[in-house]
């Protein structure tokens, strides 16, 4: 599985979207006849909350809010609020927003850092918890390990029905002299809700996390368009092969307990296909950034930057723009009316699920990959050179 790259040091060879391409199937599915639908286990013998369809939009300031969470609720999806982001912050985040978004390219990392060093106020964690309770629909929101407890209790009490445990990588023998580390095992048995978990790349580090209760695990590391951690630290695994394996570890676990824990892509999708081949690689579903980014409703503006852009002393993301492009129903459902796949996820999905012969996720699963770099090149010429189609970026 691997090759030379010096004496005594082997590496394997990974792959990442653009390179690999789906198989059409043997028999093809009229796409408005197949289930897209994508369930959460909750612990005990809770029945498990279930989603029209198998995208969450990733917790991050310049993509979900209160607004935007409600309304992806009403679509079928799920939107998760960042507990420790400029929501909570602040009691009107629009100014903080407006700031970030207003900044010039040299100034906007320290604008983001000033911005982000006012304190979290606890009373705002019930408070937006309660206004998307209101609004209806799944209610999820997110911190790091280091506050999960706390913040899970407060947004729990207040009614929260999932809760995203979120790092740069999550491990369950995390350890430190500086801090307490989070005690998994003991927070999801303590937990009367879901306590999805990430990020994780590979097999054996998935495998354990599922071992100590969690009840989803996200997947990547690095890939997001406004995440810097591939270029600051070097970190990560390329999507396809983070996904296959972390596929592989859910299919084990399963084998061995009967318990199914889904994994969730997260992060390097912007357009259908790229979330089609992360469904198609194993994931139960896809957490997406920059693409809801473009909608109406996001509090972005057109704008998106990633969670460790704040960070004090080693900045993990940057402030990019993506423009507004239509609104979120039109993102998830169309009609499209741009030429480069970013809108009508959900279209994407069902018709490529119908050319695979998939009348499920589960059955997405299995679709044949093939390995072939020249995918989105072949042909394409003139799409190339006219910046359009699939020769936009």
């Amino acid at each position: 599985m691997g090759m030379w790259i010096g004496r005594n040091r082997k590496a394997r060879v990974t792959y990442g979207f653009d390179e690999i391409a789906l198989v059409p199937g043997e028999i093809t599915i009229n796409p408005n006849e197949v289930d897209t639908s994508f369930v959460i286990p909750r612990p005990g013998d809770q029945e498990p909350l279930r989603l029209k369809i198998p995208i969450i939009a990733s917790a991050m300031d310049g993509v979900t809010n209160v607004r935007f969470c409600i309304e992806m609720a009403k679509l079928g999806g799920l939107g998760v609020v960042n507990l420790e982001g400029v929501q909570t912050r602040y009691d009107d985040p629009e100014e903080a927003l407006s700031q970030i978004v207003k900044a010039d390219k040299g100034t906007v990392t320290e604008q983001i850092q000033k911005l982000y060093t006012q304190p979290i106020k606890e009373e705002l964690i019930s408070k937006r918890v309660q206004e998307l309770r209101k609004g209806g629909g799944i209610v999820a929101v997110s911190s790091i390990p280091q506050k999960a407890e706390r913040y899970a209790a407060i947004a729990q009490e207040a009614g929260a029905d999932v809760f995203v445990v979120q790092s740069t990588v999550s491990t369950v023998r995390h350890l430190s002299t500086e801090y307490k580390s989070l005690d998994l095992a003991a927070f999801c048995k303590a937990s009367k809700i879901p306590i999805i978990i990430g990020n994780a790349v590979t097999y054996n580090v998935v495998l354990e996390l599922m071992q100590n209760g969690v009840c989803g695990v996200l997947i990547g590391v690095g890939p997001g368009a406004a995440c810097t951690s591939r270029g600051v630290l070097g970190l990560g695994v390329p999507q396809v092969t983070a996904t296959v394996d972390s596929a592989a570890a859910r299919d084990a676990y399963f084998k061995k307990t009967g318990r199914y824990v889904p994994i969730i892509t997260d992060g390097g999708m912007s357009k259908g296909g790229d979330v089609c081949k992360a469904l198609a690689c194993g994931s139960d579903a896809v957490m997406v950034g920059s693409a809801f980014a473009r909608a109406e409703e996001s509090p972005g503006r057109g704008h998106h930057w990633g969670m460790a852009t704040p960070h004090a002393n080693l900045p993990r993301g940057t402030r990019i723009h993506v423009g507004v492009t239509g609104t979120l129903n039109q993102i998830l459902f169309g009609p499209a009316t741009v030429d480069d796949g970013s809108q009508n996820l959900v279209g994407a999905i069902m018709t490529c699920m119908g050319n695979v012969g998939a009348a499920s996720i589960r059955q997405f699963q299995e679709t044949e990959i093939i390995i072939a770099p020249s995918i989105k090149s072949e042909g394409k010429l003139f799409q190339t050179v006219q910046g359009v189609g699939m020769g936009t970026r």
